[in-house]
């Protein structure tokens, strides 16, 4: 795990740091535009809500709360791999980002409400042995009425490598099997839940019907959850990613998940910014890329 410097100084009445009895450090902000909470183990955005709204994110009553454990919903980042590690059966799924304990380079609020956190992750003697490459990740969160994420992976060593990367958000809607999402329309996908064939959605929004888990190559537009239940559209821009991930575990596999409700299945959906297969990123020797989610509701 990273060391961490000492944190900064909170925002009286904005923004304030607190060491929970579970042993991880969480960031609570709360304004007059929204309330947001964000751990930082993982650089882990747990809870977003604008004012007078139902949440946006996810986040389910069974997950892990403790330092090395991921936590099942919210926005968790995943790299740098995405998934299992090919040939290391034993290396974390999805990655050590979500696991590891970030730094606090900064937090500020400006005249407008708008509160900004930017986190780090730097290459150690933690990190090393699972994944060889020098690299530093930044992470910065704006909370305001809509919440944006921007992901930079810095390649600080003298070759390159490449990674995936995921911005796996969980969304809450009001009854998934309800819901449709549009701008993947026409769009190619890999289905995980049929042997990774490769199929094309048709001119229909797309509808949830049962265990879903797609990931769609080349998929760089913005997204929008319809969600007629709770009388609201959730949109997700993005920049920097060509991969768009669709996520519902359904019945039996909620069941199979120690760290998930039962009957969560139907109240979330995660649509994920990233980079991930064929659309992984190769970083040159000093270069850095940059990932961008924006969510927002109307």
């Amino acid at each position: 795990m990273n060391s961490s410097r000492a944190l900064p100084v909170s925002i009286p009445g904005i923004a304030s740091f607190r060491e929970c009895s579970d042993g991880l450090i969480r960031l609570r902000i709360t304004t007059a535009l929204a309330e947001a909470e964000l751990s930082l183990d993982g650089a882990h955005l747990t809870h977003f809500q604008p004012a007078g709204a139902a949440p946006v994110l996810f986040l389910s009553r069974a997950s892990h709360f403790a330092p090395g454990r991921p936590i099942r919903g919210g926005v968790p980042i995943c790299s740098p791999w995405f998934g299992p590690r090919a040939g290391q059966p034993e290396a974390p799924a999805h990655g050590f980002a979500r696991i590891i304990r970030w730094d606090v380079d900064s937090l500020t609020a400006d005249e407008s409400g708008l509160v900004t956190a930017v986190l780090s992750l730097t290459s150690d003697e933690a990190t090393r042995p699972l994944w060889p490459h020098e690299f530093t990740a930044r992470l910065r969160v704006e909370i305001a009425r809509h919440f944006t994420m921007r992901l930079d992976v810095e390649n600080t060593g003298d070759t390159p490598f490449q990674f995936e990367e995921a911005l796996h958000t969980y969304f809450t809607v009001s009854d998934v099997r309800e819901i449709s999402v549009t701008g993947l329309e026409g769009a190619g996908y890999l289905d995980k839940t049929d042997g990774l064939r490769s199929k094309q959605l048709g001119s229909e929004p797309l509808r949830i019907v049962s265990e879903t888990d797609r990931v769609f190559p080349a998929a760089d537009a913005t997204c929008v959850i319809h969600d007629p239940g709770l009388k609201r559209r959730i949109i997700i821009e993005k920049s920097g990613s060509q991969t768009t991930v669709v996520w519902n575990p359904w019945i039996a596999k909620a069941a199979a998940m120690p760290d998930f409700g039962d009957d969560e299945w139907p109240r979330m959906l995660c649509i994920e910014t990233a980079n991930a297969a064929e659309n992984a990123v190769t970083l040159a020797s000093g270069a850095t890329h940059r990932m961008t989610a924006l969510v927002g509701r109307r």
